[in-house]
């Protein structure tokens, strides 16, 4: 994903191609409606939409604004002040909405030996965020055995401690599934029952249980709460409120959404924002 701020956006070079271990790219007050339409903007929405990948990894640290990030079978949303890993060479796309300010820490694959194998969304420390900021002040093409290099190690160090999200929604392979899952997001609050959406998707209740609980390893609830906590945490980064959210979702008050939340995630919605943001 070349991302960089308009000041240094003349010096940019593809990252896979850039002959450092370590490589970091901010942006920030960048309109991704504006950006979309724009082919000599660094950031193309239209590009990250599509299934693509990149021979070194990233770890995109997502400060201000929506990103999600689908890979086969997993669908992530990072919230504000959390980050997500992408390792090199797998398949992926994102979506990023609103007015962005992220940073993307590019690894070469012989440098991220202690960084996780799979795609994952990962908490953030001060210490973590702040390097990875200073780190997209230096140039690409740093030079090697000074302050620089070390200020790179120490990142690697911080990176491989980060532990790993909770925000994640496995994707069904099942194609019916798969339009249960674009229905349920069309329409979140519909109070249907399991008996209801499988009815749907031509199974019976029996069997959508079972496709559901082996494509995803959860259960229909389970999975569907989890569904219902990705678009709450993405309404909420756009400014929606506790309410808004459980009017959305179908819930018949604030107190059940905020209990079914704190369930999923050991925390309200305002704590969970407040210590990711």
């Amino acid at each position: 994903m070349p991302v960089l701020s308009d000041a240094s956006s003349i010096d940019w070079e593809d990252p896979d191609f850039v002959p450092r271990p370590v490589i970091t790219l901010g942006a920030a007050g960048v309109d991704m409606a504006v950006t979309g339409n724009d082919d000599t903007h660094p950031i193309d929405s239209r590009k990250e939409a599509d299934f693509h990948h990149h021979q070194k990894g990233q770890f995109l640290l997502w400060m201000r604004g929506v990103l999600t990030c689908e890979v086969a079978g997993g669908f992530w949303l990072v919230p504000p002040g959390s980050a997500i890993w992408v390792p090199g060479g797998v398949q992926h796309r994102m979506e990023a909405a609103g007015t962005i300010e992220c940073y993307v820490v590019y690894v070469d694959p012989a440098a991220g030996n202690a960084l996780p194998r799979d795609c994952c969304t990962l908490s953030t420390t001060p210490l973590l965020r702040e390097l990875i900021i200073r780190s997209a002040a230096l140039p690409m093409r740093y030079e090697e055995g000074g302050m620089a290099s070390r200020v790179m190690t120490l990142l690697l160090d911080e990176m491989a401690l980060a532990q790993p999200g909770r925000v994640h929604l496995p994707l069904p392979k099942d194609k019916r599934l798969r339009k249960l899952v674009e229905w349920i997001m069309a329409s979140p609050s519909e109070p249907a029952s399991i008996d209801s959406w499988a009815q749907r998707v031509g199974m019976s209740s029996r069997t959508l249980s079972r496709v559901v609980s082996r494509e995803t390893g959860m259960s229909f609830g389970r999975w569907r709460r989890q569904l219902h906590i990705l678009l709450a945490l993405q309404w909420m980064a756009k400014g929606a409120t506790v309410q808004d959210v459980a009017d959305g979702l179908g819930y018949e008050n604030a107190s059940n959404f905020v209990v079914m939340f704190r369930k999923v995630l050991g925390e309200t919605p305002g704590r969970y924002l407040k210590s990711n943001g």
